[in-house]
């Protein structure tokens, strides 16, 4: 028995090397797109158009404005969003709307949903401009039962607010590391905004976290805001 110990100690013992990779192969996937473009031939007429729904919002909110400011004292329409009504079936915005429709169900059949038997309708389609005083803003949050939201800038420049979309992954998010350069964008981004101008035009899928910063007054911010959603065929009644 000894000898046969003795024997097994002397046997060399094989040690099995592991190779690595020289190159590792890199695939994304589950990507978030933001679309953008700069159209602006129809933001003078649009923004005539959205003239009336700005100042009825503006009257409607007045008195709560004006209670405001004389219990705790003047600062004008400071911090106040100003909503319009629905603008779906207003003739003067039907292009851009059409155009709405047909572009987030474009899109969606880009990302590679098959929308044969879906039909796309804009849902919600409003202006909205921030205080003049300044204060404005949004905070952050989605839209719910949606497929594709956007913006379209009528009053804008580098002084005004500005959107500004948050990583849709809650698992990425309460897992974050300390990013080495906030100022380039990368896979260890949580955050990122866009320079906005009159005319720009942005798509997004909706459930995309997004808000507005704080707009400081220096100038006028007005956009339209759409919610887009795909509705089965079925429902409809429509083969």
């Amino acid at each position: 028995m000894k000898k046969k110990k003795a024997k097994a100690k002397k046997q060399k013992v094989k040690k099995e090397v592991i190779g690595y990779p020289k190159q590792l192969q890199l695939e994304e996937f589950f990507k978030c797109p933001i679309w953008f473009a700069d159209e602006p031939k129809f933001v003078d007429s649009l923004n005539k158009a959205s003239d009336k729904y700005i100042e009825a919002s503006k009257k409607l909110l007045k008195p709560d404005i004006d209670k405001r400011n004389k219990k705790f004292g003047d600062k004008g329409d400071m911090g106040h969003v100003f909503h319009s009504t629905s603008l779906i079936g207003d003739p003067n915005f039907k292009q851009l709307q059409d155009y709405i429709g047909a572009t987030a169900h474009n899109l969606l059949g880009e990302m590679g949903f098959d929308m044969s038997g879906h039909q796309m309708f804009t849902t919600e389609l409003w202006v909205q401009e921030f205080a003049k005083k300044g204060g404005g803003h949004h905070t952050l949050h989605t839209h719910w039962n949606g497929h594709i939201s956007g913006f379209y800038f009528l009053k804008a420049d580098e002084t005004t607010s500005l959107p500004m979309f948050e990583d849709p992954r809650p698992g990425n998010v309460m897992n974050l590391l300390p990013e080495k350069d906030k100022t380039k964008v990368t896979y260890a981004s949580s955050q990122i905004n866009y320079k906005v101008k009159p005319g720009r035009m942005m798509f997004f899928p909706s459930y995309l976290p997004h808000q507005y910063i704080v707009d400081m007054g220096y100038n006028p911010f007005r956009f339209i805001h759409w919610n887009c959603q795909a509705i089965p065929k079925g429902v409809l009644n429509v083969v």
